[in-house]
C-alpha cells in the first residue's frame, strides 16, 4: 500500500473504537490489505474515506476483521468437562442465579450451547447468560437464532432433539426457550467496562488474535470480572502461561479458577 498503515490504525480507532494495534500485526495487516484490494486500489486513506461514506462497507469490514468462526458445542471433550465437572461445582459453590458471560460470542452458537447445558441443571429462570461481541451484525444473527445445519454437527443428540427446530431445509432454528435466559449486547473487550460478579466466563478462540500486551490486560480484567472461585473457560489453543499472575489457577485443561 502506498500510504501509511500506522496512520490508518490511528484514524480507524477514532472512527470505530477498535484498536487494531492490539491485534497481531502481520496477521491483521494481511487481512486488511486483502479486503482493501477488493474495494479500492488507492490505499489506506481512500479506503478510510470509503468506510466513512458507506455504512454497508463499514459493517462488512467490521465483520471481516472480527473473524467470526463459530459452531455449537465446539471441541466436545471440553464441553463434556464443563458439563460433568465445572458446572456442578459452580452450582454447589454459588447456587443460583448463576451468572455467565459468553465474551466475543460471535453468531451466538456458544451462548445457546451454554444455555442448553445449564438447562440440564437449573430452570431457565435460575441462570443468566450475558453474550457480547463487538460486531453488531453477528449479534443480529445471534438474536434471530437461525443456523446452518452444518454448524450443529458436534451438538449431542439430546440437545438437538430438545432445543432445535429442524424442517429439513438445511437451516435450523433454536428454541425460543433458550433466548429467555440470554442477553445479547455489544461490547469491546479492549475498551468497554467489564461486568462484575460473574461465576463463569467463556472466551474461546479469540485471544489468539491479540498481542501479548492486549492479552495481559484482558486476562487481568477477566479475573476482576469473576467472583472469587469463579471459572474462565478458554479455547483449545489458548492455555494461559503464568496464570498465577492473573490470580488464576488451572483446575482442568482450558479451565481456570479465580483465586
Amino acid at each position: 500500500m502506498a500510504d501509511n498503515y500506522e496512520t490508518f490504525k490511528k484514524d480507524y480507532l477514532q472512527l470505530s473504537g477498535l484498536d487494531l494495534s492490539s491485534y497481531k500485526e502481520s496477521q491483521m495487516k494481511r487481512r486488511i490489505d486483502t479486503f482493501i484490494s477488493k474495494h479500492t486500489s488507492e490505499g489506506y486513506h481512500a479506503f478510510l474515506q470509503m468506510l466513512k461514506g458507506s455504512s454497508d462497507i463499514y459493517d462488512k469490514f467490521i465483520t471481516y476483521l472480527t473473524i467470526n468462526v463459530s459452531e455449537f458445542y465446539r471441541n466436545p471433550r471440553q464441553w463434556q468437562t464443563l458439563e460433568e465437572i465445572v458446572i456442578p461445582n459452580l452450582i454447589k459453590k454459588f447456587g443460583h442465579p448463576l451468572k455467565v458471560w459468553s465474551a466475543a460470542c460471535s453468531t451466538g452458537d456458544e451462548p445457546y450451547s451454554l444455555a442448553m447445558v445449564l438447562g440440564e441443571f437449573l430452570p431457565f429462570n435460575q441462570f443468566e447468560i450475558l453474550a457480547t461481541d463487538f460486531d453488531n451484525e453477528v449479534l443480529g444473527k445471534a438474536i434471530k437464532g437461525y443456523y446452518s445445519d452444518k454448524s450443529l454437527k458436534e451438538l449431542p443428540k439430546k440437545y438437538r432433539d430438545k432445543y432445535i427446530e429442524d424442517d429439513g431445509t438445511g437451516v435450523v432454528k433454536v428454541s425460543d426457550k433458550l433466548k429467555s435466559c440470554i442477553q445479547f449486547k455489544q461490547h469491546n473487550l479492549l475498551k468497554d467496562p467489564y461486568p462484575k460478579g460473574m461465576h463463569l466466563i467463556v472466551c474461546r478462540n479469540v485471544m489468539i488474535y491479540f498481542t501479548e500486551e492486549a492479552k495481559d490486560e484482558i486476562y487481568h480484567k477477566f479475573a476482576n470480572s469473576l467472583h472469587k472461585e469463579g471459572v474462565l473457560f478458554v479455547g483449545s489453543t489458548e492455555q494461559i502461561i503464568g496464570s498465577t499472575k492473573y490470580n488464576f489457577k488451572g483446575i482442568q485443561s482450558f479451565f481456570y479458577e479465580r483465586q
